[in-house]
C-alpha cells in the first residue's frame, strides 16, 4: 500500500506497558514514523517483564524506531526538545505531571512547536479522580466491568488488558481527529484519553439495561440471556463449542438440523418463550449435542449458516487458517532471535492489509538516523 494513510507524520512516543504503546502501534501501522523514546542502556523496562507481561513489548512495538535518551541529562533533554520540534504528535502515558516536570509537557513543547498534537493517556480524565493511580484491573473493578464478567460474588477481570488497549485506541482516534482539525486551524492541541472512562464506555449497555428494565442486570455467567440458545456446549469427543441461535429463522434451521422432536414443543415456539425456559432448554440441547463430535457440529452449523465457534485458546491463533490466509498476522523477531507471529490491526484498506515495515527495534537502534540531523555539533558523540 503506497502511500500509507499517515505517511509523513512524525510521532514521538514516551510510553511503557500497554496503553501508550498501543496508541503508538496504531499510528505506526497506519504509516506514521513513530519514534519510541527509551532510557539509555537496556531501554524500556517493558521489554523485560515476565509472566502475563512477557508479550507486551513484542505485541505493540513493530513498525517503530527506537531512540535512547535520558530525561535527567541536560544534553539529552535539549536533544529531546529539538526532536519534538520536528514532530507532529507526542504520545505519553506516564504519571500525571511527570514529563511536564522535565520541561516536556504540552505547554512547554507547544510554545516551541505550535502545530504539535500532544496526547496524554491516563488513568482518569480531569476530575476528582485524576491524580489517583489506575491500572486496567482497577478500573475494571471500579466501573462494574469485573462485576459483569465474573460469576455472582466473584468479580473477575477480563482475560486481556482490554482497557489499556482500547484506551490506546481512543487516543489514536483523538489524534486522527486533531490532525484533521489542524488542517483548518494550523495549530495543534492537547488531548487526553482515560482508562476509567474507557471502562465506563464498555459497560454502557448494562447501565441502560438497568434504567430501561428497572432491574439490576445479573453478571454475564448467571444472567438471563436475550436468546434461548446462546451457550457453550460439551461434545462427544471432550471438546466445547459455542452455538448461538438469535433469530426465529435460525431456530427453524437449528431444529431441522438436529431433527429432535422435543425441540418442537410449543414451549419453545418463540425466542421470548425459549429465553424464559433456558433452565430446561439448555440441558435439553446439551443432552443432544453431547452425542456428537465437535467437527460434526461445526460442519452442521457452517452449512446451515448458524453462529458457532469451537472454544479456542489464544495460542491456537498461531495456526488459524483465516488469519494466515487473510494477512492477519505479522511475523516479528524476538530478543532471542526466534520468529513469532502477532495479529495485525483488524482493518483493511481496499484489498490490502497494513504492512509490516519495521521489525521490533533494539534499544537505541535508530539513534544515529534520528538524532544526528538534529544535534548541534558539540552535542554529537565523538
Amino acid at each position: 500500500m503506497d502511500p500509507l494513510p499517515l505517511a509523513g507524520i512524525r510521532v514521538v512516543e514516551f510510553s511503557h506497558m500497554v496503553m501508550g504503546p498501543t496508541c503508538g502501534l496504531i499510528l505506526a501501522d497506519l504509516g506514521a514514523e513513530v519514534i519510541k523514546i527509551e532510557p539509555p542502556g537496556n531501554g524500556d523496562r517493558t521489554r523485560y517483564l515476565v509472566a502475563s507481561g512477557t508479550g507486551f513489548f513484542p505485541a505493540f512495538s513493530r513498525n517503530k524506531k527506537s531512540v535512547t535518551l535520558g530525561t535527567d541529562d541536560p544534553t539529552d533533554l535539549e536533544t529531546l526538545k529539538r526532536l519534538v520540534d520536528t514532530a507532529d504528535v507526542v504520545v505519553e502515558n506516564f504519571r500525571p505531571g511527570g514529563l511536564a516536570a522535565k520541561g516536556l509537557g504540552y505547554e512547554a513543547l507547544s510554545a516551541r512547536n505550535p502545530r504539535l498534537i500532544y496526547c496524554s493517556l491516563k488513568g482518569y480524565l480531569p476530575g476528582p479522580y485524576e491524580n489517583r493511580t489506575a491500572l486496567d484491573e482497577v478500573v475494571q473493578m471500579q466501573s462494574g466491568l469485573a462485576y459483569m464478567t465474573g460469576p455472582p460474588g466473584r468479580p473477575l477481570r477480563a482475560g486481556a488488558p482490554v482497557n489499556d488497549m482500547m484506551g490506546g485506541m481512543f487516543g489514536a482516534i483523538a489524534i486522527l481527529g486533531a490532525l484533521r482539525q489542524r488542517e483548518a486551524t494550523e495549530r495543534g492541541q492537547y488531548l487526553q484519553a482515560g482508562l476509567f472512562e474507557n471502562a465506563a464506555f464498555l459497560v454502557s449497555t448494562a447501565m441502560l439495561q438497568q434504567v430501561i428494565t428497572g432491574k439490576v442486570p445479573e453478571p454475564m455467567p448467571a444472567g438471563r440471556r436475550a436468546w434461548g440458545v446462546y451457550d457453550v456446549f460439551d461434545t462427544a469427543d471432550g471438546e466445547q463449542i459455542f452455538i448461538g441461535v438469535v433469530t426465529e429463522r435460525q431456530w427453524e434451521i437449528f431444529v431441522r438440523e438436529l431433527d429432535e422432536p422435543a425441540l418442537k414443543h410449543p414451549d419453545y415456539s418463540s425466542n421470548t418463550e425459549r429465553a424464559k425456559r433456558r433452565e430446561t432448554l439448555i440441558p435439553l440441547v446439551q443432552s443432544m449435542l453431547i452425542t456428537r463430535r465437535v467437527a460434526a457440529l461445526e460442519e452442521m452449523c457452517a452449512s446451515a449458516g448458524l453462529p458457532y465457534s469451537r472454544i479456542a485458546k489464544p495460542w491456537d491463533l498461531f495456526e488459524d487458517r483465516h488469519l494466515l490466509a487473510s494477512g492477519g498476522m505479522h511475523e516479528v523477531t524476538l530478543t532471542d532471535g526466534r520468529r513469532a507471529k502477532v495479529p495485525s490491526l483488524p482493518m483493511q484498506f481496499g484489498t490490502q492489509r497494513l504492512p509490516l515495515r519495521h521489525d521490533l527495534p533494539s534499544p537505541g537502534q535508530h539513534n544515529a538516523e534520528i538524532l544526528d540531523p538534529i544535534r548541534s555539533p558539540q552535542d554529537k558523540p565523538v
